[in-house]
């Protein structure tokens, strides 16, 4: 007999229809003929008002697995309540067997599970507390910077515009890069400019607005996906925003490169 694997779906533990076969020594087809009579009976089981008595993927899930001749074969999902009902209809050894294996994996699988979304503070060995607790840290710096990132665009998307705000409203949009070059400058560098001038903070290695310049209309953001496939903010600055950083950067002494006589640069 095979060695059962539980795997978790949607919050809930699964058996692979594969292995259970296996573990029961019974042809994966004849299985799966088996469940579907399940599921055909209990689609037929319904109440007064026509409602269904028993969801079948309460106890079976339609899944799919891709064999070794590369062709996509059905297989199905047990549920505990599915594995219970296989069970059932077994008699001998391999019943009590089957039973008493399934009964102890979803017990060690869910003994897992508590534990952990148990949080830190809670667990007494202090190796795996300091372990939890890292990975609540790196969860909730996750959850604030894609809050600020929901913030940022929430505010783009209803700046407060006066009648001289829509004349400088544009659609265009350019990249902080591209205004850096136009006073001589590096975007490293000017993103630091503006953060010493208390326009930006940066967070989990991205720019955010502070809220007193997010709902100006300054900046237009998409999120992506980046390569290790975190969700990221791509922000460029409207013809409005670019304004405002040649006037933040004038009254600095930052001229840009079309006005400076000579064609001097800003080192």
């Amino acid at each position: 007999m095979g060695e059962l694997q539980v795997n978790e779906l949607n919050n809930g533990l699964v058996l692979d229809s594969r292995e259970v076969a296996e573990m029961v020594e019974k042809d994966h087809k004849n299985l799966l003929a088996d469940i579907r009579g399940y599921i055909e009976a209990m689609l037929k089981s319904k109440d007064k008002n026509g409602k269904l008595n028993f969801q079948p993927t309460d106890f079976f899930v339609e899944s799919s697995y891709i064999s070794s001749q590369n062709k996509k074969l059905p297989c199905y999902l047990l549920t505990k309540k599915g594995c219970e009902m296989v069970a059932n209809k077994m008699i001998g050894d391999k019943g009590v067997i089957f039973t008493a294996t399934y009964v102890t994996k979803f017990e060690k699988m869910e003994n897992k599970l508590k534990e952990l979304s148990q949080p830190s503070y809670m667990i007494e060995d202090p190796i795996k507390r300091a372990e939890k607790w890292i990975v609540e840290q790196k969860e909730k710096l996750q959850i604030e910077t894609h809050n600020l990132m929901l913030e940022q665009q929430l505010a783009e998307a209803q700046p407060k515009l006066t009648y001289y705000d829509k004349i400088l409203a544009s659609p265009g949009t350019v990249t902080v890069t591209q205004i850096a070059k136009d006073y001589g400058l590096t975007a490293p560098k000017l993103n630091k400019i503006l953060h010493a001038q208390g326009i930006q903070y940066k967070q989990s290695k991205q720019w955010f607005l502070y809220k007193q310049y997010a709902d100006k209309g300054y900046t237009k953001s998409e999120t992506h996906i980046d390569k290790t496939g975190e969700a990221r903010l791509n922000t460029k600055w409207t013809q409005k925003g670019r304004l405002f950083i040649h006037e933040l950067l004038t009254g600095v002494g930052i001229i840009a490169i079309e006005d400076v006589q000579g064609g001097e640069t800003n080192e």
